[in-house]
């Protein structure tokens, strides 16, 4: 016994409440990255409403496979035995996954059948979770609870390889595609659904600190992928050549001053305040924090970003054109909607966040939220440069607000913070000194 236990840990070693993010699960979110790309990608080249329905079910699946490995990285070290192999593994499924996105409705003939590879893909991401998961926890539950950890892998991966494999041929291609998507919903029904009632199988929240890293880290992957979708685009884009002109120059300002104030909203103290309030609760209710305001409140935030990236992307395109004057003419509402929808459904989420983790409304995400709604029937009829300047005004008027109602209560929480960060270095000078 003694034997088997060591070699069990040379082979998965468990994280502690101490664990950082390593440089192998960086690695890994720059397969994310790509992953995002193509999700805004496929929906920049026929922006419908239906188009954006199957592209959030794609990235609330891509979401769920990112989350498991948050899950695993917070339990186990992520660099070390035999996880960087598993991770390795997973890296590649995840990137031939991501590869397929383009074609996980529509299979385009000539090659391997796309939502068959997307479905197989998952599986083993998935099922490379579950395993090393079942691993962890072998010691501590049964093998009832440890199959009850694999069954909701299991079934989505089923229903998604029957949206692929089902014979669908006799149906026109929108009910092709409605058939296809209503099986990925409830593949995600059963993903989430059973995720929020097995709080407690698959790990526990070892380290609060790796887990809101982790979270916040991918957060910063999406503004910087909604930096890179600014030049990028279907049709003419800002690389190609096109001469710069000043509403050229005002967009991409008006662009990087949103995203900045997206990372204002999140990053100056709220990320820190849930973070402080993740390391003060233990047991059950860190567990149940740590779902609900990460692993699904960080959904709807991912999915703001990516659609004003693709709002402001498709804005920026038609604005580059020399047939379009971005002074005068409108473009696609549309584009504006979604441009729009995303900063909303942004603030929504960090308004879920603050309730969810203290129980209190805050005025200016609220108030962000409530205003573009009302600007949004005016913001699709005036020029592109206009409604994206209105929308930029709220942003900074929101920043000052923030600052203005949050003054002590935003002092003592980045006070905190960073009396934190210079005990740890303090402790690390120390222990350096001690190993020279």
């Amino acid at each position: 016994m003694g034997d088997h236990g060591s070699r069990r840990q040379s082979r998965i070693h468990r994280g502690a409440p101490g664990l950082k993010v390593t440089r192998l699960e960086l690695f890994y979110d720059l397969v994310f990255v790509f992953a995002l790309l193509n999700v805004t990608v496929l929906l920049s080249e026929t922006l419908t409403g239906p188009s954006l329905l199957g592209g959030f079910v794609v990235l609330a699946l891509l979401w769920w496979c990112w989350t498991g490995f948050a899950v695993v990285g917070n339990n186990v070290r992520a660099d070390q035995g035999i996880i960087p192999l598993v991770s390795l593994v997973t890296t590649a499924a995840v990137f031939v996954l991501a590869l397929t996105i383009p074609e996980a409705f529509h299979d385009e003939p000539g090659g391997l059948p796309g939502p068959f590879v997307f479905a197989s893909c998952y599986f083993v991401v998935r099922g490379l979770q579950v395993l090393v998961l079942g691993w962890v926890v072998g010691a501590e539950v049964g093998w009832v609870r440890r199959l009850l950890l694999a069954v909701p892998a299991l079934i989505s991966t089923v229903l998604i390889l029957a949206a692929a494999l089902l014979p669908l041929r006799e149906l026109e291609e929108p009910a092709e595609s409605g058939a296809r998507l209503g099986l990925w919903a409830i593949a995600l029904l059963v993903e989430y659904g059973v995720g929020m009632v097995l709080r407690t199988i698959g790990g526990n929240v070892v380290s609060a600190g790796h887990w809101a890293e982790r979270h916040a880290l991918i957060v910063l992957v999406a503004l910087g992928e909604s930096i890179i979708s600014l030049g990028t685009g279907p049709g003419p884009s800002l690389r190609s050549g096109l001469p710069i002109t000043w509403p050229i120059i005002l967009a991409a300002v008006s662009g990087i001053t949103v995203i900045s104030g997206l990372w204002w909203a999140y990053f100056d103290s709220l990320a820190l305040a849930v973070e402080q309030r993740l390391h003060r609760v233990h047991g059950l209710a860190r567990i149940t924090l740590a779902r609900d305001a990460y692993t699904y409140l960080h959904l709807p935030m991912i999915a703001g970003i990516i659609m004003f990236a693709l709002g402001l992307k498709r804005i920026l395109v038609e604005v580059a054109d020399p047939k379009v004057s971005g002074w005068r003419d409108t473009v696609d509402r549309m584009d504006v909607f979604v441009l729009y929808a995303g900063v909303i459904i942004y603030q929504l989420a960090l308004l879920g966040l603050s309730l969810r983790a203290f129980r209190t409304i805050r005025v200016a995400p609220t108030g962000a939220a409530t205003v573009l709604i009302l600007l949004i029937p005016l913001a699709v009829r005036v020029p592109a440069i206009v409604a994206l300047g209105m929308l930029t005004l709220i942003i900074l008027i929101l920043m000052v607000v923030q600052v203005w109602r949050s003054s002590p209560s935003r002092h003592r929480i980045r006070e905190e913070a960073l009396g934190e960060q210079i005990a740890l270095e303090v402790e690390e000078t120390k222990w350096r000194r001690r190993h020279r």
